[in-house]
C-alpha cells in the first residue's frame, strides 16, 4: 500500500510503555468495532505485531486500487476518505477521527481499496497486517460469528448513511449527520471540524455554519472549541430529522 514504512517512523507496538497512546496492553483497539468480540489472548497476539507511523497534514495513505495490507486503527488526528470521478472531482465519503479505525474490503476477494485515504491533519496510525488478522481467526474460530454480526452492523451503518445524505434540506441533513457521529464518538464529544461535516455530508461549508448556528441557538449542541462539539439535546435534533420516529 501507499504507505512508507521508514525506520524513521514505523516501530512495534508491543511495549506499551512505549505507546504514548496506550493506557492498557489493547488500548488501541479497545473501541473499535472489529476488535470488540475479540477474547483478550487474541487482542494481544494482534498487538504484539502491531506497528505505528507518523504522517503530516496533506499526505495520501492510500490510493484507490492500492491492495488491502493492513488495519489503519487511527491513534490521533483525522483522515477523510474520498473518490476522484472521471471528471476530476472530489468526493469525501467519511471523516475519521483517533478511536477509529479503515479495514473495509479487507475480506473482499480482490483485497483491494475503493477509495483513497488522506490526512486533515497530522496523523498517528498503528497498523495490524491483514495476514496476521487471519491467522488470529484460524486460531481463534469462535469470533468468526461475531464477525459476521459485525459486518452486518456495518452494512446496516452504510444503508443509514445511504439515507441520510437522500435527506434534501440541509438543517435535517445536519441533525441526522450529528446523531449518527454522537452515538459512534468516543466520549461525549464530536471532534469534527465544520468543514469536516460539510465534505462528509456534501454541503457547502457556509451552509453547515449558518446551519450548525441555527442548531445552537436553539439548544440542541454547542461548541467547545475548535473542532469539538457536542450534541446537548438529542431528542431536540431528533424531532428534526426526518428520520425519526
Amino acid at each position: 500500500m501507499a504507505m512508507t514504512k521508514s525506520a524513521s517512523t514505523m516501530h512495534h507496538c508491543a511495549e506499551s510503555t512505549h505507546c504514548p497512546f496506550a493506557v492498557d496492553a489493547t488500548a488501541c483497539m479497545g473501541n473499535i468495532r472489529l476488535f470488540a468480540g475479540l477474547p483478550l489472548e487474541a487482542k494481544h497476539e494482534l498487538i504484539s505485531n502491531a506497528r505505528r507511523s507518523t504522517h503530516p497534514n496533506g499526505s495520501i495513505l492510500v490510493r484507490e486500487g492500492d491492495p488491502i495490507e493492513s488495519i489503519l486503527i487511527l491513534r490521533s488526528g483525522r483522515i477523510k476518505t474520498f473518490h476522484i470521478d472521471a471528471t476530476g472531482e472530489e468526493h469525501v465519503l467519511d471523516v475519521l477521527h483517533e478511536g477509529q479505525a479503515i479495514w473495509h474490503g479487507m475480506f473482499l476477494k480482490d483485497h483491494s481499496y475503493h477509495y483513497s485515504v488522506a490526512c486533515l491533519s497530522k496523523v498517528e496510525l498503528c497498523s495490524i497486517h491483514r495476514t496476521d488478522f487471519e491467522a488470529m481467526i484460524a486460531s481463534h474460530p469462535d469470533v468468526a460469528m461475531g464477525l459476521i454480526r459485525m459486518i452486518e452492523t456495518e452494512l446496516d451503518d452504510a444503508e443509514e448513511k445511504i439515507t441520510m445524505l437522500s435527506i434534501r434540506d440541509p438543517k435535517q441533513r445536519l441533525a441526522e449527520y450529528l446523531l449518527h457521529r454522537d452515538a459512534r464518538c468516543i466520549g461525549s464529544e464530536i471532534m469534527l471540524k465544520l468543514d469536516d461535516i460539510a465534505r462528509s455530508i456534501g454541503l457547502r461549508p457556509e451552509t453547515v455554519s449558518r446551519n450548525f448556528s441555527s442548531l445552537e441557538q436553539e439548544g440542541y449542541v454547542t461548541r467547545l472549541g475548535r473542532g469539538r462539539l457536542k450534541v446537548v439535546d438529542r431528542e431536540g435534533l431528533k424531532s428534526i430529522s426526518m428520520l425519526s420516529d
